[in-house]
């Protein structure tokens, strides 16, 4: 009594095996998005305007677009992973695996839309407007 399932068992996968990682990756991902979001808010403060002409030549310098890169991919995991939370609790189990497929592609495709969008203007900063 108590010990799972008998496949999970054999797997060795337990409540405590697999929910650790899941829990220690969700921590990681928070850790990061403190430190990447304070570069950020700081960064932006020192910035002297907010328009294109003045946000277009910042990003194009390596040592920003590295880090946002950083910070997109760090804040789309911590999402996937808080929300992949409350499906796998509060989904039913007949639209469960229909939901994380569309929480995974919703996260690949937004996390690659943006990702896309600072590389663009990081590699194409020296050309005219």
């Amino acid at each position: 009594m108590g010990r799972g399932t008998e496949l999970g068992r054999v797997r060795g996968l337990g409540s405590a095996k697999h929910g650790a990682h899941h829990w220690w990756n969700q921590r990681l991902t928070a850790a990061s998005n403190l430190f990447l979001m304070i570069w950020f808010v700081i960064a932006i403060a020192r910035l002297p305007g907010y328009d294109y002409a003045t946000v277009r030549p910042w990003l194009s310098s390596a040592w920003v677009a590295v880090p946002m890169v950083l910070l997109v991919m760090s804040v789309f995991w911590h999402f996937r992973l808080g929300l992949q939370v409350v499906i796998e609790d509060y989904g039913h189990a007949e639209t469960r695996v229909a939901l994380m497929f569309a929480l995974n592609f919703f996260v690949v495709v937004t996390a690659a839309i943006a990702i896309f969008s600072i590389l663009k203007i990081a590699f194409t900063a020296g050309m005219p407007l």
